[in-house]
């Protein structure tokens, strides 16, 4: 793609990187064949490039973010299928990052807008304000339509997706070490996050167990929090590079003490953002080159777990299930063999679904943001879920879990909840007693 920035506005690195960008894009369109929006809205500026000839108009001229372009780039999922689709290696991520910061900077979004994201700002990275707004919310689940009615469609969103209760912090939730069973293997650290450990600490629980039982030291280190995903996404640029500082300083005083072999995450959406500390951070001269090495040492669960010598599972459940590749598992890490291969070993039947390289809508805060075409997506992967046979979904982003349980008849765990059953931890809460029967029968 033909640009034509000035001199003086490729002084500035952003603008220079956004332009390297833009010069690799030739076109083709290959990407739109993948877009969960083009796909649902057919609105040519709902796909990758016609976001990125929006996105260029803009940045060429210098001017300030218009409705039009906030609204196309609002719609956009960042599932990042089109990385995966593009033969041009355009990096849609970072230029829609950068346009997304330059929204937030220029553009004066109505009232109703400002407030629905400055109180997810405010509470979703923060485990404690959440907790506290989900036991507000249940009690206000009954008022969704209400809210649905006066036009406050976010909030209704909000409500809807609560659930029912939340379960108590568990105590292996504080900072701290949990030692390794046996002779120690290896030594990690997990992050605790911001949102999972409210919708389900089990996830962090299992893994826990599962690495200790087979020889891995993990560390949850204190001063850690949340990845800064959450407010990266809506262009909250400050807020989110504060939060990467904050787990670069937590994770690097690890590394220099103990040492650690990797930093294990079981959120693929927060893999994504912390694999990318090292871009965030590379024009901070402090912070530099210590996130370039966090973004190394950054592994999904899955994948670490791919690295160890693991036995054989001590009670194969042979139970199966359809495993949903979060899109930023597949698109964000490119991370699609190890889930299905160690769900496999551990005596699962493993079953994709058509259409699996569409988003379910969850994308962060998006379906609560853009109800309407996160709903769509929703029921578009459930269908094709449930279309397997499955008795149960795998992924592995609360995310996802969050957004597929909220209209699927069979339950959503995590991957690594699963495993660790198979590897002789508790039953998954959730999984239906019957299911064993049900399968040995067939």
């Amino acid at each position: 793609m033909q640009t034509s920035f000035s001199p003086s506005q490729l002084a500035d690195p952003r603008v220079a990187e956004a332009e390297s960008i833009l010069r690799k894009c030739v076109h083709c369109g290959f990407c739109t064949a993948t877009c969960p929006t083009y796909v649902t809205l057919g609105n040519e500026l709902d796909s990758p490039r016609g976001r990125i000839y929006l996105i260029k108009d803009m940045l060429e001229n210098g001017r300030a973010a218009d409705k039009e372009i906030v609204t196309h780039i609002d719609r956009c999922l960042s599932c990042l299928a089109c990385m995966t689709t593009c033969p041009s290696g355009v990096n849609y991520m970072h230029l829609v990052d950068h346009a997304r910061a330059h929204i937030q900077k220029t553009y004066r979004r109505p009232l109703m807008d400002r407030v629905t994201r400055g109180v997810l700002a405010a509470v979703l990275p923060h485990p404690a304000r959440f907790r506290a707004a989900l036991s507000i919310a249940r009690l206000g689940k009954p008022l969704a339509g209400l809210f649905r009615a006066l036009g406050m469609k976010p909030f209704a969103a909000m409500l809807a997706l609560a659930p029912d209760g939340v379960p108590a912090r568990p105590a292996s939730a504080e900072p701290g070490t949990h030692a390794a069973s046996g002779a120690r293997r290896g030594r990690v650290a997990l992050l605790s996050g911001c949102a999972q450990p409210v919708l389900k600490p089990g996830i962090n629980e299992a893994t826990i167990r599962l690495l200790t039982r087979l020889g891995v030291e993990v560390v949850l280190p204190r001063g850690e929090g949340c990845c800064g995903a959450l407010v990266h996404h809506m262009g909250r640029e400050d807020d989110a590079l504060a939060s990467a500082r904050r787990n670069v300083d937590a994770w690097t005083a690890e590394i220099d003490g103990g040492g650690l072999d990797a930093i294990v995450i079981t959120a693929s959406g927060c893999g994504t953002t912390i694999k990318d500390y090292g871009f965030m951070l590379r024009l901070d001269p402090a912070y530099a080159a210590k996130a370039a090495r966090v973004s190394a040492l950054a592994r999904d669960v899955t994948e670490y777990l791919s690295t160890l010598d693991l036995p054989a599972p001590s009670s194969p459940p042979g139970l199966t299930l359809a495993y949903h590749s979060a899109c930023s598992m597949q698109h964000g890490q490119k991370i699609t063999r190890q889930p299905r291969q160690l769900l496999a070993r551990a005596g699962f039947v493993v079953k994709d679904p058509r259409e699996g390289h569409l988003c379910c809508g969850s994308a962060g805060t998006y379906n609560i943001l853009q109800p309407e075409i996160a709903a769509t997506l929703r029921d578009r992967k459930v269908r094709n879920l449930e279309a397997t046979g499955a008795t149960l979904v795998a992924t592995g982003n609360i995310g996802c879990i969050t957004q597929i349980a909220s209209a699927a008849k069979m339950p959503v765990l995590h991957t690594v909840e699963l495993l660790d059953w198979a590897y002789g931890g508790p039953k998954p809460e959730g999984v239906p007693d019957q299911a064993a029967g049900l399968v040995a029968a067939e």
